[in-house]
């Protein structure tokens, strides 16, 4: 094998992020929606008082990446409440949600 550090090993991604995602997109709410070959997660900012909310981004997975993730943010949830203790889940009231127009027959 190569001493040289430029080399990238076998199996390695190299991943780059720019400015504009680095800074991230708050939200407070996901909208989970699947079909036979894909999920769809749409993640929402809900501000109190405000009657209207918009997607501020929209993620759509294949289910075995979705398997992936779910397992990543439990590993990861439970890492957290291991070092900072059990996260509360608050009750909250379901959220109407209108995504347009209602169709009709």
């Amino acid at each position: 094998m190569s001493d040289n550090p430029n080399q990238k090993k076998q199996g390695q991604i190299n991943i780059e992020i720019d400015e504009k995602v680095a800074e991230g997109t708050y939200s407070n709410l996901a909208i989970i929606n699947h079909s036979v070959s894909e999920f769809v997660v749409d993640f929402v900012s809900v501000m109190p008082g405000t009657p209207k909310s918009k997607v501020k981004s929209r993620i759509i997975l294949t289910p075995q990446h979705a398997k992936r993730l779910l397992k990543a943010l439990g590993e990861n949830v439970s890492r957290f409440e291991n070092a900072h203790g059990e996260i509360k889940d608050y009750e909250q009231p379901p959220i109407p949600l209108n995504f347009g127009p209602t169709g009709q027959a």
